[in-house]
């Protein structure tokens, strides 16, 4: 599709795009959960992620798709996936801009679209016509517009399903957390220095399962020796990660009150 029509341009006075912006700030910690695990995948389930943030260099403020999606603890970054039309960028750029900024998220899978709540505040004002051809245009289906959808069904089905299926986001725990929690505990076993190994990044694995909120795994690195004190290159700790996205179970954990 044309580039130019993935930019949408801020409307401060739209109390309905304002609500769909908070709505992807406040729910961003699922999307990088989600991503988070798909990166760890051997067979891909995410068929795209991205995240669309706000813009500008003085001007007119564009909300733009970035692909590529990266998370700190401080920044999101990204690629462009647009043209800017008033921001001095180019598609393809690197970009990076603090959560604030965040306007919205998105992936894709056989399941269909996840996130959208400004595409879907958009769709909900097109007639049936205009919303088949938007959706065309992308190339995706995103379903009924008065719903947006945040989470997955758990892999398997069974009592995953029935544990996690509801009330997911009052668990702070992602389904393969707990069913990967006894295999690293395995791996530990036979190599201790998982625990406390550095990445090209400079980060531990606790630091990654810190910021995913993986409340099972954090655990497990812990009782194998993880350091909770140990700094990524840009100075935060496991617990520094886990609140920079409202994972208070995880920080409870890493800080011995849990």
């Amino acid at each position: 599709m044309d580039d130019d029509r993935r930019v949408v341009f801020g409307k401060d006075a739209d109390p309905d795009m304002q609500r769909a912006f908070a709505s992807a700030r406040e729910t961003f910690r699922w999307f990088w959960q989600e991503l988070a695990w798909d990166r760890r995948r051997i067979v891909k389930a995410l068929g795209f992620a991205y995240v669309k943030a706000a813009f500008s260099d003085g001007g007119e403020v564009e909300h733009m798709w970035l692909s590529e999606v990266g998370f700190d603890g401080q920044y999101v970054s990204g690629e462009l996936l647009n043209a800017p039309l008033h921001v001095d960028a180019r598609k393809g750029d690197p970009a990076r801009v603090l959560p604030s900024l965040i306007s919205d998220w998105m992936y894709g899978t056989d399941e269909g679209v996840f996130g959208g709540y400004t595409v879907q505040v958009l769709r909900a004002r097109m007639g049936a016509a205009e919303r088949r051809e938007h959706d065309r245009a992308w190339g995706l289906d995103f379903g009924d517009p008065s719903r947006v959808k945040v989470f997955r069904q758990p892999e398997g089905g069974g009592v995953l399903r029935a544990l996690f299926g509801k009330g997911r986001a009052a668990s702070d725990e992602h389904p393969m957390s707990v069913g990967m929690a006894e295999r690293l505990r395995e791996e530990l076993a036979l190599d201790p220095s998982i625990a406390t190994g550095k990445d090209d990044r400079g980060w531990t694995l606790l630091h990654d399962e810190a910021l995913a909120g993986n409340v099972a795994t954090v655990k497990v690195l812990l009782e194998a020796g993880a350091d909770r004190n140990a700094i990524t290159e840009h100075g935060m700790t496991a617990a520094q990660l886990a609140a920079s996205l409202g994972w208070t179970k995880v920080v409870a954990l890493l800080e011995g009150r849990l």
